[in-house]
C-alpha cells in the first residue's frame, strides 16, 4: 500500500463528516487507506466512521485510543497504518482533489523524509482587523500556513503544521514517534510535538521540506478568532517551549537555531536573563504601536508577552529538576516498539 491517512479525533462528529466526505473525492495516487483514532470521544464519532465505510473509495478504518492527547491517537493510527508513507491530518480540514498526489511527488521529487504543505483558511467568521493576512505569528495560532510558491526545508524558523504532512514510513523508525508529554490535550493548548519531532528528526538525520502544491484548507470556527483564545494560545505556547527546554535545552523562541551553551547562561526563576530584556522590548513595543494606531504590531508584541508569561510559569514549576526530566523513552522509539 502507498499511503496511510491518519486523523485523529475527539468530538467533532459533524466536523469529521465533512472531512470525510472531502478526502473521499481526492484523486486516487495509487493503494491508500485512511484511519480514523477516536481520542474518547462522547459524540457520535464512531457513527459516523461506520456510516461513512460502505461508500468510502478505499478501506476506512476506526481505532479507538483511551490515552488522552493528539500525539497518542497519532501514534495508535501510525503504528497501525500499512501505506509506505503516512500522511496525518485534523478532523476540521478540506483536501485538494491531489492532496496525496503531490505529497507523494515531493518525497520522490526533493528526496526528503517528510514533507509538509500550505494551509489555507476557510474563515468560519469574518477576518478581524488585528489578524494579519500575511501569514506571521498570528498564523501559527489557527494553524495556518503559506511560507510562498517554492521549494524551501524545514528549520531555520520554518516548521510544518500536523495538519498537513506525510512521512515516508520509515522515519518513524530512525526518529521515534511522538511525544505523548507536549502535544495537544483537551483542557490545555499545549503543541511542541511537531517541533520536539523535528529536533529528533534532524539529530536522525532527517531532511524535511516545504511543497508548495501539497495544500489543504483548514475550517477556523468564530471561537478562534477572538483575541481571548490568541491570548491563551500564546500562554499555552510559552508552557510548551519551556517544557521542551526541559526536556533539551533550547532557544525557546527559535528551537532550530539554538547556537547558546546553556551552562553558561543566566537563570532567573529557572528562565534564561536574556527573555526578560526580550519580554521588556515586547512591552515597549507593545505600547508604542498601540500608540500609533498599529493593531496587528501591537497585539503581536502583546501576545509576546503571554508567551513569557507562560515560560516563566513552567520554568518556575520545573526549576528543580534536572535536564531531561519527564522523556518518556519508550515513545522515543521507533515505529516497531
Amino acid at each position: 500500500m502507498r499511503f496511510s491517512v491518519v486523523i485523529p479525533t475527539f468530538n467533532r462528529a459533524a466536523e469529521l463528516r465533512r472531512t470525510l466526505a472531502s478526502l473521499a473525492k481526492i484523486n486516487s495516487p495509487g493503494t491508500w487507506e485512511v484511519i480514523v483514532v477516536d481520542n474518547n470521544s462522547s459524540d457520535t464519532t464512531r457513527k459516523v466512521v461506520t456510516d461513512a465505510t460502505p461508500d468510502f473509495p478505499v478501506e476506512l478504518r476506526y481505532l479507538f485510543e483511551s490515552r488522552a492527547g493528539r500525539s497518542a491517537a497519532l501514534n495508535t493510527g501510525i503504528k497501525a497504518a500499512q501505506g509506505r508513507i503516512v500522511a496525518t491530518t485534523d478532523d476540521d480540514v478540506r483536501f485538494e482533489p491531489d492532496w496525496l498526489r503531490q505529497a507523494g511527488a515531493a518525497l520522490e521529487r526533493e528526496r526528503c523524509d517528510f514533507v509538509g504543505g500550505k494551509v489555507l483558511p476557510i474563515w468560519g467568521a469574518p477576518k478581524p482587523p488585528w489578524l494579519s493576512d500575511q501569514g506571521g505569528p498570528h498564523w501559527a495560532v489557527i494553524a495556518l500556513l503559506d511560507f510562498g510558491p517554492d521549494s524551501l526545508e524545514f528549520g531555520k524558523r520554518r516548521a510544518p503544521l500536523g495538519v498537513n504532512l506525510a512521512f515516508k514510513r520509515e522515519a518513524f523508525d530512525r526518529a521515534g514517534l511522538w511525544s505523548v508529554e507536549i502535544g495537544r490535550k483537551a483542557g490545555t493548548l499545549l503543541g511542541q510535538e511537531v517541533r520536539e519531532w523535528m529536533l529528533r528528526a534532524r539529530d536522525a538525520g532527517l531532511r524535511g521540506m516545504y511543497a508548495p502544491k501539497m495544500v489543504v484548507q483548514h475550517v477556523i470556527p468564530n471561537d478562534r478568532l477572538q483575541k481571548r483564545y490568541f491570548r491563551r494560545w500564546f500562554y499555552w505556547h510559552g508552557v510548551s517551549r519551556a517544557m521542551l527546554y526541559q526536556l533539551r535545552p533550547i532557544d525557546m523562541g527559535a528551537p532550530e537555531e539554538t547556537n547558546l551553551d546553556f551552562s553558561k547562561v543566566r537563570l532567573i526563576f529557572g528562565t534564561p536573563r536574556y527573555m526578560y530584556r526580550s519580554c521588556l522590548r515586547s512591552g515597549i513595543g507593545c505600547v508604542k504601536a498601540a500608540l500609533n494606531g498599529q493593531k496587528i504590531a501591537s497585539f503581536e508584541h502583546e501576545l509576546a508577552l503571554w508567551f513569557f508569561l507562560g515560560v516563566l510559569r513552567q520554568r518556575w514549576k520545573d526549576r528543580h529538576q534536572p535536564s531531561g526530566a519527564g522523556k518518556d523513552p519508550g515513545n522515543f522509539a521507533g515505529v516497531t516498539t
